[in-house]
């Protein structure tokens, strides 16, 4: 039996080192154990380009991943909004292939449309400006010219930024909108979805266009470890123990 994982919004750093150790035992253990390990973004806090590989924190978790690689689990990464940057390098030290968002994939015989999930929160217009901005190439350039110690300070003030802007935002216009799901969906031969970034983990059902299709959200890693776990019988959500 093919076993597929996903996981999602992990946002690992330093001072969460208890959902560090958890996430470096997942890899040990049930990661092990899979044909397949898929990161739908937002692996790190946040990726200031591949030359953070320099941080012995970012190197250590690149490493675990290409250990599990290495012994025989495919590892697949979708950045995020926290890890965009991460590129060639990034894929070399983890022993990740890169895919594009969305991602059409084969899981256990079924459809399978992988996404971070941030473009379907088309409602937050001006998350939607901001982000078409910094996936820009001429803005990715200017960005990766600066010192890492710069482009680090003004990430951190963007997060904060960020954090302030959530607060008097509604929940609503933080979460996806159904009719854009049902675009992505139409679009793609009504494939069963998986996508993380609202950290609302969920399992719904679509009816697009006289097709029933599934979605899954992917759940955060700030209370516990989770992942989805699909095989032939199909998907269900996974939780580790508390760290």
């Amino acid at each position: 039996m093919s076993v597929a994982l996903f996981i999602s919004d992990l946002h690992l750093c330093p001072t969460r080192p208890a959902i560090v150790r958890l996430f470096e035992e997942f890899l040990s253990g049930q990661a092990r154990q899979a044909d397949a390990l898929y990161i739908l973004g937002d692996l790190f806090e946040y990726w200031a380009g591949d030359d953070s590989l320099s941080d012995t924190f970012n190197a250590a978790i690149c490493a675990a991943l290409k250990d599990l690689a290495d012994r025989g689990t495919r590892v697949s990464f979708i950045a995020g909004n926290r890890d965009f940057l991460a590129d060639t390098g990034f894929a070399m030290a983890s022993g990740a292939e890169m895919l594009t968002d969305p991602a059409l994939i084969d899981i256990a015989s079924s459809a399978t449309l992988l996404m971070h999930g941030d473009t379907l929160c088309s409602d937050d217009a001006a998350y939607q400006a901001f982000r078409l901005t910094v996936r820009s190439a001429e803005w990715r350039t200017r960005f990766l010219a600066l010192p890492l110690a710069e482009r680090k300070a003004q990430i951190e003030a963007l997060r904060r930024k960020s954090e302030n802007e959530k607060q008097i935002k509604s929940a609503a216009i933080m979460d996806v909108n159904a009719t854009t799901v049902a675009t992505v969906l139409r679009s793609h031969g009504y494939p069963r979805l998986i996508h993380g970034h609202t950290h609302r983990p969920a399992h719904h059902t679509h009816a697009v266009d006289g097709h029933i299709c599934e979605r899954w959200v992917l759940g955060d890693w700030y209370g516990n470890g989770n992942y989805l776990r699909c095989d032939e019988s199909g998907c269900r959500y996974m939780i580790l123990p508390a760290p």
